[in-house]
């Protein structure tokens, strides 16, 4: 696919409004690109990537829980640093918080080197209460990768495995693009630990036709760079926006860019949780709902298992999928990964899912909207003021 379609986008951004075009030789051609959003297929294709691995696996995730998936997700990665494989596993320290040790301290003894990220201890080396380590990444031998919102566990695990089959999407990465994911999962080991690993310069070969720019907001001065490409696709768009996030409590700049697509005639739906894990963030995310129903975006609140997507379609162009929730921590605090994506198959793609499961969710509409219960407007106006610590 060439660039020419986001050259179309871009010449629809308003002045003032950023430059995306400064990004464009990010876009790495020849990717290939599967889309999952649930985790039977995403789990299956990992662990039939993981049993393949030769050389390296190294897995980057917020939460990883000793359960079921947890059980089987070690298992393999234990199998193959028993063979000789280098297998390296990042964890958040608050996304792992319950763990049993003793989880860890087998797969140690069998191989696998680990990294707590940002221990909450005060005692302990590198400790933290705030940033947190949110990306979710899985690359075997720099090839093959795997990113999206998905963690380990049985949340996304199917209900007749024992897990509760939330909704997610997540993508796998064949080509070019895996070995930029590599790069920002050695990127994290290295400033953590001062230890770097040698990587293969060897450009991989040609896997598919998708451009994709894999964004990281590593450094503080880069923290703005995920939500800078969301804003500026926003402000091109001509036609369509389609956004699907779990914890949506945007800031000021992304609520009203959504707000004047729809003013200026485009067609802007928001797919969000009907009902939440986190009801604290659900009720400060539907604060705003009055101001966007107002300005003709359409909000559907997904009522099947829980939403934890965070993915947008504008155009049917440019797509992203990735771990950042339209919320003050992705934008702030946490490390975060989005694939952005020149691909009008996979965009068409992922747009037609998140269309479809919004026609399958609960429309909300303004009139009734403005006369639900004192009570739930007293919770998001009260919820609302505690946004910057979600």
């Amino acid at each position: 696919m060439e660039l020419q379609p986001l050259r179309g986008l871009l010449k629809r951004v308003p002045a003032g409004s950023g430059d995306f075009s400064r990004h464009l030789d990010q876009y790495l051609p020849g990717n290939r690109l599967t889309l999952y959003t649930r985790g039977k297929e995403l789990y299956a294709s990992m662990w039939e990537a993981i049993d393949a691995a030769q050389e390296t696996i190294h897995l980057e995730t917020y939460i990883l829980r000793h359960d079921g998936t947890g059980e089987r997700f070690a298992e393999r990665l234990m199998a193959k640093a028993r063979v000789g494989v280098r297998v390296r596993l990042i964890y958040d320290s608050v996304g792992a918080l319950e763990i049993d040790p003793g989880f860890i301290h087998r797969m140690r003894n069998a191989g696998v080197q680990f990294l707590e990220y940002h221990p909450i201890a005060p005692w302990r080396p590198r400790w933290t209460w705030f940033r947190r380590d949110h990306r979710k990444i899985l690359v075997i031998d720099g090839k093959i990768a795997f990113t999206g919102g998905a963690n380990i566990s049985d949340d996304h695990a199917p209900k007749d495995e024992g897990g509760r089959d939330w909704y997610d999407v997540h993508v796998r990465v064949e080509g070019p693009a895996a070995h930029e994911l590599d790069r920002a999962f050695r990127g994290v080991w290295f400033k953590e630990t001062g230890r770097w690993f040698p990587i293969d310069p060897k450009k991989l070969a040609d896997a598919g036709s998708s451009k994709v720019w894999v964004a990281t907001n590593h450094e503080f001065i880069h923290r703005y760079k995920i939500r800078s490409a969301y804003l500026t696709a926003i402000k091109a768009a001509a036609r369509k926006v389609t956004l699907a996030n779990a914890y949506f409590v945007p800031d000021l700049r992304t609520t009203r860019a959504l707000a004047l697509a729809a003013r200026r005639g485009v067609d802007v739906r928001l797919l969000v949780q009907g009902h939440s894990d986190i009801p604290s963030v659900w009720y400060a995310g539907r604060f705003q709902y009055d101001y966007l129903l107002s300005r003709g975006v359409r909000i559907f609140e997904w009522d099947g298992e829980i939403l934890h997507a965070k993915a947008a379609v504008v155009d049917d162009q440019w797509a992203t999928v990735g771990s950042y929730n339209l919320d003050h921590r992705s934008l702030l605090s946490n490390l975060e990964v989005n694939l952005h994506v020149l691909d009008g198959e996979f965009a068409a793609q992922l747009g037609r899912r998140l269309e479809d499961d919004a026609a399958h969710s609960r429309e909300i509409k303004l009139d009734d909207w403005r006369k639900r219960p004192l009570a739930d407007q007293v919770r998001e106006a009260f919820w609302y003021q505690f946004r910057y610590l979600f």
